[in-house]
């Protein structure tokens, strides 16, 4: 199977994701990951799909990606790949990559996303049956050449004992944050918006700590996802963060803004817990620039008016990321090209 084989594949995947008339057997998949995880609802997973087709496998993008690389594997290696689950189909990325490059994927799947990583899997095989030898769903990854393996920060302190004798890449908790400047409309609020709660606030690639100036008002921000109140407070586990945090702020006296489903808080940290965001008030670009560079290590991405701030994405692009944007800023494609 050549690249060029491989890379139909995908395109047709793309294809077929995005064609209306295939609308009923993906409700069937994003309903059953449903049944699995109710973090993640039948519109975010069907979200999260639709972005996938339209970032990662629309021809044109996929080629003009590829292109980058020279990939000429003549030996495949096994490369073992641990998937994150925190929004929905999120390791598919990684599974693309390594197909791509012509290796072989060894996949140890994430509980909570289980079901749509497994269903794409089975459809690019349906695709083209050649990539059944090249996939393996695995609980041990014991035989694996390489790894890529995505956890929290202490899951990564185990990832680095157990596979440090071998070529790896091991991601570890990371958040986005944005930045404001007070000059944003409310179109521009709600975009922020979509980066701070789209997949529940769930992912690393979404904000989760606004830098704003010294007199920034919040009550626009919080006007404009009023009309969202409504997709959060139903959603029962969503709901039960929100109350349980609003409670602990009253109880200890926490300064916070609320408009029914979410809290603003301020806070030096960066992960806000679910149904919070934090801020964090800046004087100059001096002090912004001294901010970010203090919780470098541990931001995504930055989202900013227009992508103001040097290597920033526009408000509501965060959950949208290019080929070529890869989690904590390592190229997979080139790793993978090096074994």
């Amino acid at each position: 199977m050549n690249l060029t084989e491989r890379i139909a594949t995908f395109v047709q995947l793309g294809d077929f994701l995005k064609n209306p008339e295939n609308g009923a057997e993906m409700q069937e998949s994003t309903q059953r990951a449903y049944a699995s995880n109710h973090w993640f609802t039948p519109e975010y997973a069907t979200k999260a799909l639709l972005a996938i087709a339209d970032e990662y496998l629309n021809e044109e993008k996929l080629s003009a990606w590829i292109k980058g690389y020279n990939v000429t594997i003549e030996n495949p290696k096994n490369v073992g790949v641990v998937m994150a689950g925190n929004i929905p189909a999120v390791g598919f990325h990684d599974l693309m990559c390594v197909l791509l490059s012509g290796h072989r994927l060894m996949a140890k799947l994430s509980t909570p996303d289980f079901v749509l990583i497994n269903y794409l899997i089975k459809k690019i095989i349906e695709i083209n049956p050649a990539f059944d030898s090249f996939i393996q769903i695995s609980e041990r990854l014991n035989q694996a050449d390489a790894y890529i393996a995505t956890g929290s920060s202490n899951s990564a302190r185990y990832f680095e004992y157990y596979f440090s004798k071998k070529p790896h890449i091991i991601r570890r908790n990371r958040s986005s944050v944005a930045v404001l400047t007070g000059e944003e409309t409310d179109e521009d609020l709600n975009a922020l918006g979509n980066d701070a709660l789209d997949y529940f606030g769930l992912g690393c690639r979404n904000v989760s700590t606004l830098f704003v100036p010294q007199e920034y008002d919040f009550i626009p921000f919080l006007r404009v996802l009023e009309p969202r109140a409504f997709q959060f407070t139903s959603h029962h586990k969503y709901n039960n963060n929100y109350d349980y945090n609003k409670s602990i702020y009253l109880i200890n006296g926490v300064p916070h803004y609320d408009n029914g489903f979410l809290l603003l808080t301020e806070n030096e940290g960066l992960v806000s817990p679910i149904s919070t965001l934090y801020y964090q008030r800046y004087f100059d670009q001096d002090d912004l620039a001294a901010k970010l560079s203090k919780h470098s290590e541990n931001i995504q991405c930055v989202a900013s008016l227009n992508g103001f701030y040097p290597g920033s994405v526009a408000l509501g692009q965060t959950q949208h990321p290019g080929l070529s944007e890869y989690a904590d800023g390592v190229d997979t494609m080139a790793f993978l090209l090096s074994l």
